[in-house]
C-alpha cells in the first residue's frame, strides 16, 4: 500500500521547503563580485562555518542510510568517524594557515603556486569527476526511496529537488548556501530529537529507555567498538582511526564542497573555531543518528514488521509463482514475532544469559527469512536468475537428509552466498527504506510532513554546497585560470551562475541514470575513497616535501589513480583503506620518479 499525505503533512512540507528556498534567494541576493559570490564576502562567524560544514557532509543518504544502517547491523558504523576530530586539528593546524595567508578562493590554486598549472587542473578534474557523481547520488537517494514509498515520480523528484537548489544556490552563491544551511540543520535536528522521543513513546510502557537499550545490546545492536585487525570487517576502531583520518583530511581538506564553506570565515581564528566546533559535535550527531535506528529495530521487537519494507517488491513477488513461498515465509515471522515479543519483554524484566542467546538466536533466524525473502523476489523478477539457481534449490533439498554430510553443507553455503546475493539487489536490498517506511507508517500526522522535510532539506543542503563548489572549481580552476585576458568581476560572476546551473542540470541528469547500491551511504563514501587519497597525498606533498617538483607528481597522481581504481574493482582491501593506500602511493611514486628525474638530468649535463 502507497502512503497518501495528510494535508497537514504537505503543509509542513512545503512551507518548510519554501521557506528555506525563500529565505536564501532573499537574503543573498544582488552578490556582484567574485569576492561576495565564491567566499561570501568572508563574512560567516564559526557557529554557522560548524552548521554549513555539518549540513554539506549530512545528506539525506545519511539520515536514510544510517538509521538502516543501525537496523541491521547496529552502531558500529560510527567508528567510521574516529579520526573526524583528529582531522579537524591537522586542518586548523597546517591546511587553513596557508589558505589564508594565500587569499586563495579554491584549494587548487595553492597547487599551480606549489607545482604548476598541470597539476592544479589534474587535481580539479579529479575533483570534478568525484564530486559530481556523488552530486547526483545526494538526489538520487532521497528521491529513489520517496518515489518507491510514495508511489511519486521519481524523474519528476529528481528534477524537483535539483530545480529548489539551482534556485537560491544560483542566485546567491556560497552566501546563500551557508545561511540556509543553518536553516536546514535546525530542521533537521529537530525532526531527529522528535522521530527519537516518539519512537520512544512507541514501545510499551513496560519497557522504559534503558530496557530498549539493553535489549537491542542482547542482540549486539549496541556493540560500538571492535577493536580486531580483521581486513574483513569494514569498520573497526583502526578503520576509522587511520582510514578515517586519511579519508576526513582529503575531505576537509582538499575537497572545495567543503573548503569553500570555511574560507566564507570572518577570519582564520573563525574558520578554525567553525571547524573544530564540527569534529566536536559530528561524532555525536552520527551516535544519535545511529541510535533512532537501533530503537526502530527495538520498536518491531514489540510491533509486527515486514519482511521487507520496499511494497512494490512484495507486490511483485506476491503476484509471481512464488506467492507461496514468501506466504510461507511471513507465516514463519508471524510465528517467531510472538516468540520475539515474548522473549523481549521477559528480557527486559530479566537480563539472564539464557534469554540473551534466545534473543540472540531469533535476530539471527529472521535475518535468514529475509535473506530468503529477497531471494524470491530476487527470482520473481529476473527470470535468468530464477533458471540458473533452480538445480541448485534442488540439491539442496535432496542433501537435507544428511544434514551433516559435506555436500549438504557446501550447498548450503553455497545457496545462502546466493541469497546475500540477492539481497544487495536493486529492487530487492530494503535497508535503505526502513526508516521512510517507519515514518509513514507510525509517526503522527504533521510530524511525518516534518520528517520529510528533514530528509529533503538534508539533501537539499549537500548539493547545494557540492554544486557550488563544482562550479566554483570549474569557473576558477579552469576557465578563468585559462582566459587570455582579464574579463571583469561581473563576467566572472555572471559565467559562475552559468557553471552553477550546468552542473545542477549534470547532477539531475546522473541522479536519473543512477542505481541503488548495497548501501547509499556507503556508496558515496566508496566514490570519495577511490580519490581522495590520491588528492591529499598532493597536497602533503605540497606542503612537506619541497623538493619534490611538478612533474613527477603530476606522473605519480595519474599512475595512482589508475592503480587505485583497479585496487577498487579487485577488492584488494576494505574501501577506508584505500584513502591511506592511495596517500601514501602517490607520495612514494612522487619520490621515485623525482629521482629518476634527478638521476636523467644530471645524466644529460
Amino acid at each position: 500500500m502507497h502512503q497518501t499525505l495528510d494535508w497537514i503533512d504537505w503543509a509542513v512540507l512545503i512551507s518548510t521547503l519554501a521557506i528555506i528556498v525563500g529565505y536564501g534567494t532573499w537574503k543573498t541576493r544582488g552578490r556582484k563580485n567574485v569576492q561576495d559570490y565564491v567566499r561570501g564576502g568572508n563574512t560567516t562567524k564559526w557557529w554557522t562555518i560548524g552548521l554549513s560544514v555539518m549540513a554539506t557532509q549530512a545528506s539525506a543518504i545519511t539520515f536514510l542510510s544510517t538509521t538502516g544502517q543501525a537496523f541491521s547491523d547496529g552502531m558500529g558504523f560510527v567508528q567510521f568517524y574516529f579520526g573526524l576530530p583528529i582531522a579537524m586539528v591537522i586542518i586548523c593546524m597546517v591546511f587553513i594557515p596557508i589558505y589564508h595567508r594565500l587569499k586563495v578562493y579554491t584549494a587548487y590554486e595553492f597547487l599551480e603556486n606549489r607545482f604548476d598549472l598541470k597539476t592544479r587542473t589534474l587535481t580539479a578534474i579529479l575533483f570534478l569527476i568525484q564530486r559530481g557523481l556523488a552530486a547526483g547520488i545526494t538526489i538520487f537517494a532521497p528521491a529513489i526511496i520517496l518515489s518507491v514509498v510514495l508511489n511519486w515520480n521519481i524523474v519528476t523528484l529528481n528534477i524537483i529537488i535539483g530545480v529548489l537548489v539551482i534556485i537560491y544556490t544560483v542566485s546567491g552563491g556560497t552566501k546563500a548556501v551557508t545561511v540556509t544551511q543553518k536553516q536546514q540543520m535546525f530542521v533537521i535536528f529537530a525532526g531527529m530529537v522528535a522521530a527519537l522521543v516518539i519512537i520512544i513513546n512507541l514501545i510499551p510502557k513496560e519497557v522504559s529507555f534503558v530496557d530498549a537499550i539493553d535489549i537491542a545490546g542482547a542482540t549486539g545492536k549496541m556493540q560500538v567498538l571492535d577493536f580486531s585487525f580483521n581486513l574483513e570487517n569494514r569498520y573497526t576502531v583502526w578503520t576509522g582511526l587511520i582510514g578515517g583520518t586519511f579519508l576526513m583530511l582529503s575531505y576537509f581538506g582538499t575537497d572545495q564542497s567543503q573548503v569553500q564553506r570555511y574560507l566564507s570565515g570572518k577570519s582564520m581564528k573563525e574558520m578554525q573555531m567553525g571547524l573544530l566546533f564540527n569534529g566536536l559535535l559530528k561524532v555525536p550527531m552520527q551516535f544519535f543518528i545511529l541510535l533512532v535506528g537501533v530503537m526502530v529495530f527495538v520498536f518491531y521487537q514489540f510491533n509486527p514488521s515486514p519482511l521487507n519494507f520496499i511494497d512494490n517488491s512484495t507486490e511483485t513477488v506476491l503476484a509471481s509463482e512464488y506467492r507461496n513461498e514468501y506466504r510461507a515465509l511471513q507465516d514463519k515471522q508471524a510465528e517467531l514475532f510472538s516468540i520475539k515479543q515474548r522473549l523481549s519483554l521477559a528480557y527486559a524484566k530479566d537480563e539472564s544469559s539464557q534469554l540473551r542467546q534466545e534473543l540472540l538466536q531469533i535476530d539471527s533466524i529472521e535475518k535468514t527469512y529475509r535473506l530468503e525473502s529477497k531471494f524470491l523476489i530476487k527470482k520473481s523478477i529476473d527470470p535468468e536468475y530464477k533458471v540458473n539457481y533452480s538445480d541448485l534449490e534442488k540439491e539442496v533439498e535432496s542433501l537435507k537428509a544428511n544434514p551433516k554430510s559435506k555436500a549438504f553443507i557446501s550447498k548450503s553455503a553455497e545457496l545462502k552466498q546466493l541469497y546475500k546475493e540477492a539481497a544487495k539487489d536493486t529492487q530487492t536490498n530494503d535497508r535503505d527504506y526502513m526508516f521512510i517506511r517507519f515514518i509513514l507508517n507510525h509517526l503522527p500526522t504533521g510530524l511525518i510532513g516534518l520528517l520529510l522535510a528533514v530528509i529533503l532539506s538534508a539533501a537539499m543542503s549537500s548539493t547545494a554546497s557540492e554544486i557550488n563548489a563544482l562550479a566554483t572549481i570549474t569557473s576558477i580552476d579552469l576557465y578563468g585560470r585559462n582566459l587570455k585576458e582579464d574579463k571583469g568581476e561581473s563576467h566572472m560572476v555572471k559565467m559562475t551562475k552559468w557553471f552553477t546551473l550546468g552542473w545542477g542540470i549534470i547532477a539531475i541528469t546522473i541522479a536519473c541514470f543512477a542505481n541503488l547500491a548495497e548501501n547509499l551511504i556507503q556508496l558515496v563514501n566508496i566514490i570519495g575513497s577511490i580519490f581522495y587519497g590520491n588528492v591529499l597525498g598532493i597536497f602533503l606533498l605540497a606542503f612537506f616535501f619541497k623538493r619534490i617538483k611538478g612533474n613527477a607528481v603530476f606522473i605519480s597522481a595519474l599512475i595512482t589513480q589508475l592503480i587505485v581504481i583497479i585496487g577498487w574493482w579487485l577488492d584488494w582491501m576494505p574501501y577506508l583503506w584505500l584513502n591511506l593506500f592511495g596517500c601514501v602511493l602517490v607520495i612514494i611514486i612522487a619520490f621515485i620518479t623525482q629521482l629518476l628525474r634527478s638521476e636523467k638530468d644530471n645524466d644529460e649535463r
